[in-house]
């Protein structure tokens, strides 16, 4: 992101010059704030000829009448702000954004049509942060359509208890920070974010207060982790685990696990994909950028819970030496996988990483996200990820923090009679069932690997890189998952 933003709550705002932002609602369009901006009472006058009403998340961007004390007075409706939800709150900040974007200084007044709670207002604070976000880091000239320049704007929020509003947008500037990293993550090309390169990103949460531990080829080797090393065969650029570790609960306490797939770039291997929108595999790591981010966001906020983050990095590339279609392979659980299609890569890369984490820490639950199917962007669309999980109050909680959040997941069924389909004539299994329900034959491949532990699986390829636009986000990478599992922490887990 190149704009920097500062945001600030202040209890009282001088305001001269400048852009102010004022919130209306469907009683009141233009609160008693907005009109003290105008001693002359013309802001009424062209607010009705530009038709705003209020109704949620419409705007209304007016030239300042001359006797007013800004330059501009743009007004952003709240509806009836009593019902909007936090995820609401994030959309009018996100639509705030619209209006102040090419602005330097902003001052928003909430006012009595548009009040809210010290949490709605830090809600709407990040959305402003999670709309604002931009790639343009390879950019060397701006053109007039992009939206951000390499500039400073600075937000002044006027707010009776700025102090409460301060205090509530800490969490919410740790989980802008996370879910920003994990776009970074995704958005990089993967000739500057290989597996080394990515490893050393995870090594920065140190600063933090994450612990992080990185495994070489050579270490994995002795693990026996030939499922994920088989998919490194093919490429130059060697594979790393990365193990973040984030101790804010008690000693004793087991802590919640996450594991991401990280293949920085997936040509499908010597099952080579077709060349039409193979760029788009640079973001075949939206897991594990999924799982730095949340690391990054519950250390920034010094969430009281212990949390394991894994992520296995490899780049799936075709040579002489990469893997074929009928070689078998021993895991690191002992099972052995017959590979049908170098393509179904994922699935290899997070069997070890979730066997590597049961067997060290054995924690409360796992979970582990993915974009790991084309076949759930057929079933969902990329509106929800796909749910998978051998636990149905993990999935309850999953879900309903989804609804929270708006990053939503649909559970889809795992059944034994699915297991028939990735059985193997050759081996313990084999990686991938074929056509048809590639989504759950997938899923059914990684229940193998975690036992009586707790678990979900969140395929996450529809929802975390080439997502549809919305209102908190305009980047082709969406940092899904974030926010959905900080909630689910949140919200469950911390004393």
């Amino acid at each position: 992101m190149s704009m920097s933003i500062e945001i600030s709550f202040s209890k009282t705002a001088k305001i001269s010059g400048g852009l102010v932002v004022a919130l209306g609602s469907l009683s009141e369009p233009v609160s008693a704030a907005a009109r003290s901006v105008d001693p002359a009472g013309q802001l009424d006058k062209a607010v009705k000829v530009s038709g705003f009403t209020g109704k949620p998340f419409s705007t209304a961007d007016i030239i300042a009448p001359v006797e007013a004390s800004a330059d501009r007075i743009a007004l952003v409706g709240a509806g009836d702000p009593g019902k909007l939800t936090p995820h609401d709150w994030m959309r009018v900040g996100g639509k705030m954004f619209t209006l102040i974007r090419k602005a330097e200084k902003v001052t928003v007044l909430l006012g009595d049509g548009g009040s809210a709670s010290p949490e709605a207002t830090a809600d709407m604070a990040l959305g402003l942060l999670m709309r604002a976000y931009s790639f343009d880091l390879y950019k060397t000239k701006k053109g007039e359509e992009d939206e951000n320049g390499s500039r400073k704007l600075t937000v002044v929020i006027q707010h009776e208890d700025a102090a409460g509003c301060k205090k509530a947008f800490v969490s919410r500037q740790a989980i802008a920070d996370g879910v920003k990293l994990a776009r970074d993550l995704v958005n990089e090309p993967a000739n500057v974010l290989g597996p080394v390169e990515f490893a050393a990103r995870a090594k920065e949460l140190e600063a933090l207060g994450v612990e992080v531990e990185i495994l070489t080829e050579k270490e994995m080797k002795k693990l026996k982790m030939e499922a994920l090393l088989g998919v490194s065969l093919g490429s130059v650029r060697p594979p790393r685990l990365a193990i973040m570790k984030w101790q804010g609960g008690k000693p004793k306490d087991k802590p919640l696990a996450f594991v991401g797939k990280g293949v920085v770039f997936d040509t499908g291997g010597i099952s080579i994909k077709p060349a039409a929108g193979m760029e788009d595999m640079k973001g075949d790591m939206g897991g594990a950028a999924a799982v730095t981010g949340l690391m990054h966001t519950l250390a920034a906020r010094k969430a009281k819970v212990n949390v394991i983050g894994i992520i296995g990095l490899v780049e799936n590339m075709p040579d002489g030496a990469a893997q074929r279609p009928g070689d078998i392979v021993r895991s690191m659980s002992g099972q052995t996988i017959e590979i049908i299609n170098t393509d179904a890569e994922g699935r290899l890369v997070l069997c070890d990483a979730l066997t590597y984490c049961q067997e060290r820490f054995k924690p409360q639950f796992m979970i582990n996200l993915a974009t790991l199917t084309g076949a759930v962007m057929v079933a969902l669309g990329q509106h929800h990820a796909g749910l998978f999980s051998n636990n149905d109050d993990l999935s309850q909680a999953l879900s309903k923090a989804g609804e929270t959040t708006q990053e939503r997941v649909w559970r889809l069924p795992l059944d034994p009679a699915y297991d028939k389909m990735i059985d193997s004539k050759f081996a313990d299994m084999k990686n991938t069932g074929g056509r048809y329900a590639g989504s759950i034959t997938a899923a059914q491949f990684l229940k193998r690997f975690v036992g009586d532990t707790p678990w979900a699986h969140l395929d996450i390829a529809g929802t975390a890189m080439g997502s549809p636009s919305t209102d908190i986000n305009q980047s082709w990478a969406s940092g899904f998952g974030v926010r959905l599992l900080d909630e689910l922490v949140r919200a469950n887990y911390e004393g």
